[in-house]
Formats: structure tokens, sequence, C-alpha cells
């Protein structure tokens, strides 16, 4: 993993002066919505695949073809993973403009002549800083735990698979519930990253 001090030596090789600073503004905005859309994009396509996921067992009862069946499954899960790999490039994206963006307000900060107001200014940046890098690792652990939601899901699928091989229906109730209770907070902790980046950008970043 990159470590901040050379992260902001690359930042600070690009940037150049204070004209270079609406650049990261606009670009960290832009990525705000990338995450966003992505984020709505993933929501949608899990929440059909746990719908899927739910009424897998009263397909499989009248299904002519089961292999069909579970193909579509895994089709589905397959999809679901490509989302939520996606979601994390676009977090990931999100958090190395952030990171871009507070280095260059530092660092155009430096170049003040003013003792105090550089001090005050540094101050404010390493708070909000500290305070964004706490909604970034909680985006992080939400888009940890919906890998693992994608894991569980294709355990009860093979799991259900090897019981109708052998001619049983398997109960999945239990796992499937577990599960359909996770999504709703996950996206909660999603959709507070958004909120928290656009106030970041709105209240604070758009005023520097």
């Amino acid at each position: 993993m990159l470590s901040l001090a050379f992260l902001m030596t690359i930042v600070s090789c690009r940037y150049k002066g204070p004209e270079d600073l609406p650049k990261f503004k606009k670009k960290f905005k832009a990525q705000i919505e990338g995450f966003e859309k992505q984020k709505n994009d993933t929501n949608e396509i899990v929440d059909k695949s746990v719908q899927r996921l739910g009424t897998i067992q009263q397909a499989l009862e009248s299904a002519k073809n089961v292999d069909s069946e579970f193909k579509q499954v895994y089709n589905e899960w397959d999809r679901v993973n490509k989302e939520v790999e996606g979601l994390y490039k676009e977090y990931s994206d999100l958090k190395s403009d952030a990171e871009n963006l507070f280095s260059a307000m530092k660092k155009q900060t430096e170049g003040l002549r003013d003792a105090k107001t550089r001090g005050e200014l540094n101050s404010a940046i390493n708070k909000t800083e500290l305070e964004y890098q706490q909604t970034l690792q909680k985006t992080e652990k939400a888009i940890t735990q919906l890998r693992g939601l994608h894991d569980e899901a294709l355990d009860i699928v093979k799991a259900l698979e090897v019981a109708i091989a052998l001619g049983q229906i398997a109960q999945i109730n239990s796992g499937l519930q577990n599960i359909e209770g996770r999504v709703a907070t996950i996206m909660a902790d999603l959709n507070k990253t958004i909120v928290d980046s656009k106030d970041l950008y709105n209240k604070r970043i758009d005023k520097f």
C-alpha cells in the first residue's frame, strides 16, 4: 500500500500553482458522481439477485431443466461480483482524488506568507481530512461486506445444487434472511459516503 507521504510527493510534483487547485476540485466532484452512479447500479443488481435467490426453490420444483435454472442464478451472482468490483474501483478513485485534493490544498497553504493564516488553514484542512478518512474507512468496510455477501450467496446456491442432485430440497431460508437483512445496512453506509462526500465538497471544499 502506498504511504500518504509517497502520495503527497506525487501530488506535490503535479501541483504547479493556484491554477491547478480548481482542477483537483472538479475531478473530486466528478468522482463523487461516478461513485454514486455505480452504487445505484450495484444496489439494483444486488436487489434483483437476492430476490431471485428467494424464489429459486420454488422455481426448481417446477423447472424442466434444473441445470439451466442454476446457470441463470450463477450468472446473476457473477454479475453482482462484477458490479461490486466496479464499485470498489470507483471508491479507489474517489479516495485517490480526495487525497490529491487535500494534498494540493496543503501545498497551496504552505506558500502563504502569513503564519497565522497558514496555521489556521492547515488545522482546518487536517481536521476535515481526518473526518473524511473515517468516512472512507467505513466505505471500504461496506464494500468488503458486499463481497462477503456475494460469497455467502454462492455457498447457498452450491449447497442447494448438491441437495437437488441428491433428490432433496435444501432449506436456505435462514441464510437468505441473513443476506437480505444485511443489504439495507450496507447500502445505507454507502449512501452515507455519498452524502458526506457532497457535504465535504459543497460546504467546505467549494469555498476553499
